[in-house]
């Protein structure tokens, strides 16, 4: 076989198996859905192909059922149980898509469908595993603030920035700014953050170096550009977070300093404010000192306490927060 032949033969099972692990368990898909999924993780084919490599599939592999009562054809998988590890992993993985949902790239999210309806498939409420299934019921990820209802985001435009994030790619993007006014920009997209319902997409407007953060809830309409860009070396996620850009704050750290009533202040003993923080018993409370973020939400956090908290002070802080 020559070489030409050897990489045709390569390509062909490469598509083949790209192909066979889209198809799901616990529903149909059809020839247009794949292909779909394939161009959004940069494989590009006619439907006519993934059609055709379906039909081999079909042919070749046991586990594959074809519904022809209708067109266009639908394709799904005899379940051969991924999970492995059986109950226990279908909870875990029942808890994990939610959590993860909008913090996975939709190209993962989508190939991962099958591993997720799977673990739903093992909790199925005519299945045995009653006590995995009542767990999920049992467990919840509780607000800190007040409950909020989570804001609606366009799907359509969630997998376009999720998209242009993964791929490094530019977006033209028309949005509603904090102060309620239309703007459009393009954007190098560099991170998505989830702060209790909200998310929001960090970025930096084309021709600036600094960040910003815009709410995707407020993002009316997106376009992928077909110019692509280094990730930035001078940029971390990580840092953007404990700086309290997320916080209103612009990193500034400061030497926190107030009195706080004993049953109020009782928690920072167990969940201090930082590293270095130190506590002193007084008449009736605590003096707390920490080295902190100063940002808008700090002093709300402070002024959510009333009277319960007082002679708050501030310093600048020449030292950096490990």
């Amino acid at each position: 076989m020559n070489d030409t032949k050897l990489n045709r033969s390569q390509h062909y099972i490469q598509l083949v198996l790209e192909i066979y692990k889209r198809i799901p368990n616990s529903r149909k898909i059809t020839a247009k859905e794949i292909q779909q999924q394939l161009s959004e993780v940069g494989i590009v084919r006619s439907e006519r192909t993934i059609q055709r490599n379906l039909t081999d599939i079909a042919q070749f592999f046991d586990d594959v059922d074809v519904d022809m009562r209708d067109k266009p054809f639908g394709y799904s998988r005899r379940s051969r149980h991924l999970l492995s590890h059986g109950p226990q992993e279908a909870v875990l993985l029942s808890l994990a898509e939610n959590y993860l949902r909008y913090l996975l790239p939709v190209n993962l999210m989508k190939t991962l469908d099958t591993v997720f309806n799977d673990a739903k498939q093992h909790l199925f409420p005519t299945t045995s595993n009653v006590k995995e299934r009542q767990w999920l019921k049992k467990v919840r990820f509780v607000s800190e603030g007040v409950p909020l209802l989570p804001p609606h985001i366009d799907n359509e435009i969630f997998e376009k920035v999720s998209y242009a994030l993964f791929h490094n790619r530019y977006l033209s993007l028309c949005y509603t700014n904090a102060n309620l006014e239309q703007k459009s920009k393009e954007v190098m997209p560099l991170g998505l953050a989830q702060q209790g319902s909200r998310l929001y997409l960090v970025c930096r407007f084309r021709g600036h170096t600094n960040e910003r953060s815009l709410a995707l809830h407020r993002i009316h309409k997106a376009s992928i550009s077909t110019f692509d860009f280094a990730y930035p070396s001078d940029f971390d996620l990580e840092r953007y977070d404990l700086d309290g850009r997320f916080y209103f704050g612009e990193g500034e750290e400061i030497r926190l300093s107030f009195c706080i009533g004993r049953e109020s202040g009782y928690h920072l003993l167990e969940t201090p404010l930082s590293i270095d923080q130190h506590v002193e018993l007084i008449d009736g409370g605590y003096q707390v000192t920490a080295t902190v973020i100063d940002s808008l939400q700090l002093d709300r956090w402070l002024r959510g306490f009333g009277d319960e908290v007082w002679s708050i002070t501030k310093e600048e802080c020449t030292t950096k927060i490990a």
